[in-house]
């Protein structure tokens, strides 16, 4: 809040002044005083309306910063939690995760009891982690137990280029608006795979307008696609790299879809 001003006072009255101008400034100055008197206290009224706002910003701060260490702490917990095991001696801070409902717990005291944690007042829970979607082996290979689903992206042309850009998802859909050129940018180092789902539509006035795929993409037998020109068709392609890009290998899933 803004803090308000306080206006200048009057001259003061010396002893040097002559009667009648000492009286005047008397009484002007001390009329003065009574006026400086409420704009100091509004004023430091206002003062401390700010401290007190700024002294509660700083409680939410420090709350704010305690929470969010505690979500790391537990975030980090969580992930090296094992699977609770009934019987086992656990020590108060050990974190397992329940193999009734797959959340995250963390032992309130010493235990080794034989009520899953998810029923025991033995131990609190600490996050919501499911650990039986994605399990990894002692070779490190990852398994998904559900579906996995992923960003559908669509992008757009400028100037007559359309990029794609792998940072954003692995499934895009362009519709053409002018004749363009395509560049896929920001695929993984070599020695890692990427494939992507490409999506290409005509515009509803089946304008026939053209694209121009990037100089890297191999095509069957060294021949790219025709695209299909009719109104709003469908063109469907699928694009591999695991050399960071050099050579992205193109294939048409289908052409002329509804």
């Amino acid at each position: 809040m803004t803090i308000p001003t306080l206006s200048s006072l009057p001259t003061a009255p010396a002893r040097t002044d002559a009667p009648a101008t000492f009286v005047t400034r008397a009484d002007a100055f001390l009329a003065a005083l009574v006026t400086l008197q409420t704009e100091l206290n509004t004023s430091i009224g206002a003062m401390n309306t700010d401290i007190a706002g700024v002294n509660t910003d700083a409680t939410n701060a420090a709350t704010s910063a305690s929470e969010a260490a505690a979500s790391a702490a537990s975030a980090a917990a969580a992930a090296g939690a094992s699977a609770w095991v009934s019987g086992q001696s656990y020590s108060s801070g050990d974190v397992v995760f329940s193999g009734i409902d797959f959340q995250t717990y963390r032992a309130t005291t010493a235990t080794s009891g034989t009520t899953d944690p998810s029923a025991s007042a033995d131990w609190t829970r600490i996050s919501s982690t499911s650990y039986v979607s994605i399990t990894e082996d002692a070779n490190n290979v990852i398994t998904f137990d559900n579906g996995i689903n992923e960003e559908y992206t669509a992008v757009t042309s400028s100037s007559n280029a359309t990029t794609v850009n792998l940072r954003d998802g692995t499934n895009f859909s362009h519709t053409l608006s002018e004749n363009t050129t395509f560049t896929f940018s920001n695929p993984p180092a070599s020695g890692k795979a990427n494939i992507f789902t490409l999506k290409v539509v005509q515009d509803a006035s089946a304008s026939g307008f053209t694209l121009t795929w990037p100089t890297s993409v191999d095509w069957p037998a060294a021949t790219a696609p025709t695209l299909t020109a009719t109104a709003d068709a469908v063109d469907y392609f699928v694009f591999i790299t695991h050399d960071g890009g050099t050579t992205w290998y193109g294939f048409t899933a289908g052409q002329a879809l509804a």
